[in-house]
């Protein structure tokens, strides 16, 4: 008789936590979106209601919500009994493309994925061939993510005619060739101490960060 009370109280449970309703989904929480609305990330997660709280394939939430451009990273886990919570970071725009009559936004990784109708003044601008392809455009992102604060605050654009030839150029105008961006940590710290020491020089050359060298 314990046996078969305790086998009850097995498969009771199983049937409660797996195939019953009543710990099935009640509402998707969003936490961290800022540029998408809970609305839109909850719609992307297409977690259905009433769905058993046990049996939700976090990963495939998970994969959902990560397909939208804004979101970097994303967690999925459950809140008990009848909640998921959707964690989202999203990605910071460090440069800006044209596109159309307006502009998009990149992050380092060179993912477009925000819309500005006209360009942020503090974001600077990647320019390129039209017929430049995906790799060239992330190369660019890649050397704006590399910069620090500082010397991005004091770029205005970036010109990428190609992989390996990459120009920054000064707010006030002054080029600063960059070349790939291979070795950009170390680009970008002789760049800082050129700027410093050389601060009047009308061009900077740091593409082979070894031997940098300047033009009065």
């Amino acid at each position: 008789l314990a046996a078969l009370v305790a086998l009850s109280l097995v498969v009771g449970t199983i049937w409660l936590v797996y195939f019953s309703s009543v710990l099935g989904v009640a509402r998707v929480e969003v936490r961290g979106a800022q540029l998408l609305t809970a609305a839109e990330v909850q719609e992307a997660a297409a977690v259905p209601t009433g769905e058993p709280l046990a049996r939700v394939d976090l990963d495939q939430v998970a994969g959902r919500v990560r397909a939208l451009a804004p979101v970097a990273e994303v967690a999925v886990t459950r809140q008990w009994p009848d909640q998921v919570v959707v964690d989202v970071t999203e990605r910071v725009a460090l440069a800006v493309v044209a596109v159309g009559d307006g502009f998009k936004g990149v992050d380092g990784t060179g993912v477009l994925f925000r819309d500005y109708p006209r360009r942020p003044r503090e974001l600077p601008l990647i320019t390129a061939p039209e017929n430049v392809g995906r790799d060239t455009l992330k190369e660019g992102a890649a050397t704006v993510a590399s910069l620090p604060a500082e010397i991005r605050s004091r770029i205005d654009h970036v010109e990428v005619e190609s992989i390996d030839r990459i120009t920054l150029v000064l707010r006030d105008d002054r080029p600063v060739l960059w070349g790939s961006s291979e070795q950009a940590t170390d680009k970008a710290r002789v760049l800082e101490s050129l700027l410093a020491a050389v601060p009047r020089a009308s061009e900077y050359d740091v593409s082979v960060p070894g031997r940098p060298t300047t033009r009065n």
